[in-house]
């Protein structure tokens, strides 16, 4: 078993929900109610995403950088 580290964004909507995002892996996203039950949602999709890409042989590709930047508008 290997280990994965993956950055997950999230985002609070304007209904008020959670939506989380992993942005290594394209179209890896979900949401909630909560912060906590976004995060928890995350990380079983993020778990599936990566044992189905293993299972077809794919990469997964490693981040190389996290980084936030601010811009004044």
């Amino acid at each position: 078993m290997r280990d994965f580290d993956f950055t997950v964004v999230i985002e609070k909507d304007e209904d008020g929900r959670f939506l989380a995002i992993c942005p290594g892996l394209q179209g890896c996203y979900t949401e909630g109610e909560t912060e906590a039950e976004a995060r928890s949602l995350v990380e079983d999709a993020i778990r599936l995403h990566v044992e189905d890409r293993l299972e077809r042989g794919e990469p997964i590709y490693e981040e190389v950088a996290v980084s936030q930047v601010k811009v004044a508008v």
